[in-house]
C-alpha cells in the first residue's frame, strides 16, 4: 500500500493488492471521513432532457462513514455514508452515497483519533517492493507483477520465432525490446526483476535489460530450474520451492512456508495448527496462535463485523497475519481449508 501521512489525523492511501483492501476494511470505522473519487447520477435541466434519467458524472466527495463492507465482487470495498463535501454544486451535502474502493484507487482517510491496532495496520506494516516475474523462451514470454500475495498477469507475448512460415531471419533483440517495453508498463520504484525459463534466453534478456537506463536501478535475478515459459512458467514458479528460496523474505514465500508447515504437522498427527474459523478462534482465545493466514472465503459463512473484530484481536496480540487472494495457488489452498489457517505456539489440548 502506498501511504503518505498528511497530519496526525489524515493519511493518503492507495491500495495495491487484496491484502491492502482487507487492511482498510479493518482500519476504517463508523464516524471516519473518507475522501475519494466516485460517480453520481445528476439530473439535467437542459431542454429535451429525459426527466427520469440523469447524467452520471465523476465527482470528488468527502464521506462521513456509516458502514463499510467487503463487496460481493472480490477486490472491492463499499463505503456508505453521508456526503459532507463535494466538488460539484449539483451534489448536495447531507445526501447519502456509496463509495466503491478498488485496487489502485486513491483515497484520504481522516480519523478523529487512531487506535493502536489501526496505527499498527496502517503505519507499522513493512512495505517491500514487488517482483516482476519474467518467464521467457525464444518463442514466448509471460509477465506478471507479484505484489505481496497478489499476482497481476499480462497476456503472453510471442516472438514469431517458431513455425515454417517464418522465412526471414529471427532477431531476438527485437523480441527483447518488446519485452522491455511491456516490463516498463508494470514496473515501479523498488521492484525487483526475476527472470526464468528454459535454455539460455533468460540470461541473454538479463544482459539486455541491464543496459536499459530506466531499468538499471532495479535488481535483476536470473533463476534456473523452471523449464516453462509464458503464463505456465509464471504459475510453475509461484508454486515451486525455487520461489521460496529466491523470494525468501517475500509475503508469498512466508505464506507458502506456513501452508507447508501445516501439511507437515497434519501428517505427523500434531495438533499445533488450526483450519477454519471456529477452531482458530478458540486457539486465539487461549493465546496459542503464532501466525495466521486468511482469504476472502472466511467472510462467506461468518458475519463480516465478527471476522474483522477477530482479526484485529489476533493482530493486537502480536500475531503475524497474512491475507491472500485467488490469484495465486497459496490463496486457493487457504480457501479450500476453510478460509483461515494458523500455526500454534502450543497445542490447545495440552
Amino acid at each position: 500500500m502506498i501511504i503518505k501521512k498528511i497530519d496526525d489525523n489524515a493519511v493518503a492511501l492507495i491500495p495495491e493488492e487484496s491484502d491492502d483492501l482487507f487492511t482498510l476494511r479493518r482500519s476504517i470505522g463508523k464516524g471516519d471521513r473518507v475522501v475519494g473519487d466516485t460517480s453520481r447520477a445528476v439530473k439535467q435541466e437542459k431542454d429535451f432532457s429525459r426527466p427520469d434519467k440523469g447524467e452520471r458524472i465523476k465527482i470528488r466527495i468527502a464521506l462521513d462513514v456509516e458502514k463499510i463492507s467487503i463487496d460481493e465482487v472480490v477486490d472491492r470495498l463499499r463505503v456508505q455514508g453521508t456526503i459532507m463535501e463535494s466538488d460539484n454544486p449539483s451534489v448536495s451535502k447531507g445526501s447519502h452515497h456509496s463509495l466503491t474502493l478498488k485496487i489502485g484507487d486513491a483515497i484520504t482517510l481522516i480519523k478523529k483519533s487512531w487506535s493502536e491496532i489501526e496505527k499498527k495496520l496502517i503505519f507499522e506494516k513493512k512495505e517491500h517492493g514487488a517482483f516482476l516475474l519474467v518467464a521467457i523462451d525464444t518463442t514466448d514470454c509471460g509477465l506478471g507483477r507479484l505484489s505481496g500475495t497478489h499476482l497481476k498477469l499480462l497476456p503472453n507475448m510471442y516472438s514469431g520465432a517458431s513455425g515454417k512460415r517464418y522465412k526471414s531471419k529471427f532477431n531476438i533483440q527485437d523480441f527483447f525490446k518488446d519485452v522491455q517495453s511491456a516490463i516498463s508498463t508494470l514496473i515501479r520504484d523498488g521492484d525487483s526483476i526475476v527472470i526464468f525459463g528454459p535454455g539460455e534466453t533468460k540470461k541473454r534478456l538479463s544482459n539486455f535489460l541491464a543496459e536499459v537506463p530506466s531499468i538499471k536501478g532495479h535488481k535483476i535475478q536470473v533463476v534456473d530450474g523452471i523449464d516453462s515459459s509464458g503464463e505456465d512458467g509464471i504459475y510453475t514458479f509461484i508454486k515451486s520451492d525455487i520461489m521460496k528460496q529466491t523470494l525468501d523474505t517475500s509475503k508469498i514465500a512466508k505464506v507458502s512456508a506456513i501452508l507447508d508447515e501445516i501439511m507437515l504437522r497434519a501428517n505427523k498427527k500434531s495438533t499445533k495448527f488450526t483450519m477454519g474459523f471456529d477452531e482458530t478462534s478458540k486457539a486465539n482465545d487461549l493465546g496459542a496462535v503464532e501466525s495466521l493466514v486468511f482469504s476472502d472465503r472466511i467472510f462467506e459463512k461468518q458475519d463480516e463485523d465478527k471476522i474483522i473484530e477477530f482479526l484485529n484481536q489476533v493482530e493486537s496480540k502480536g500475531v503475524e497475519v497474512f491475507a491472500v487472494d485467488s490469484t495465486t495457488d497459496a490463496g486457493l489452498r487457504v480457501s479450500s481449508l476453510g478460509g483461515v489457517i494458523s500455526l500454534l505456539r502450543f497445542s490447545p489440548q495440552s
